[in-house]
């Protein structure tokens, strides 16, 4: 059959309800549409969900390479981090070893307090405040008053951080009193902070009220 049977075939010769009836040409030209439409269909159903599935599943392979490639240097430096950690837990046990025990607490509150005086400054208030519980510590604030010259103030704060134990200074105001008769006296008021560990009992409390706490969260 060529192109010009299909061009000359009548359509009057075609009977839709008996196939077997037809023309060769109207019989051949009706599979090729068949065979189109099923190619068609068979494209659109099954190919195109397949292309689909096949782009999630190269997505899904480019994650997961990347996971890996994240993944295996995390393990290369393994070593690396471990050597880290050791060295934090050293440099931590040994800022621990600085902080004193309740025991000592009065002491470090004398050595304090004798900076200021060996300094030359007149001490005005000295006053601990109450503790303030942290996760493996305590805080200890002390409220203090000294006058004198700011040659004074530095050698009080030279002698604080030259403690054995932690102490930090916060909220340093300097005013100028004003009944100072030679210009140069000072008032100096500042919050020293030291700090001590909590022994198990108090750690373990500490624990349970952070636990506590989480928990009304």
């Amino acid at each position: 059959m060529d192109l010009n049977q299909l061009k000359n075939l009548d359509l009057q010769d075609i009977d839709l309800n008996n196939m077997g009836s037809w023309p060769l040409p109207g019989k051949i030209a009706t599979l090729l549409v068949v065979f189109a439409a099923v190619l068609f269909g068979g494209y659109k159903f099954l190919i195109t969900d397949q292309l689909k599935a096949l782009d999630t599943k190269q997505q899904e392979e480019q994650t997961l390479r990347r996971e890996f490639a994240s993944k295996q240097a995390r393990a290369a430096n393994l070593d690396a981090y471990r050597t880290q950690l050791e060295e934090m837990r050293q440099s931590f046990g040994a800022m621990l070893r600085q902080l004193p025990g309740r025991a000592e607490i009065d002491t470090l509150l004398t050595d304090i307090s004798q900076a200021g005086l060996a300094a030359g400054l007149q001490q005005e208030l000295f006053a601990p405040q109450g503790e303030q519980m942290r996760e493996f510590y305590a805080e200890v604030p002390i409220q203090i008053r000294l006058t004198g010259s700011y040659h004074q103030f530095g050698e009080f704060a030279s002698s604080v951080a030259a403690l054995p134990r932690i102490v930090t200074l916060h909220d340093i105001k300097i005013t100028r009193p004003q009944q100072a008769q030679d210009g140069r006296t000072l008032t100096m008021e500042v919050v020293a902070k030291t700090y001590r560990y909590l022994d198990e009992n108090e750690e373990a409390e500490q624990a349970r009220a952070q636990q506590q706490q989480r928990r009304r969260r």
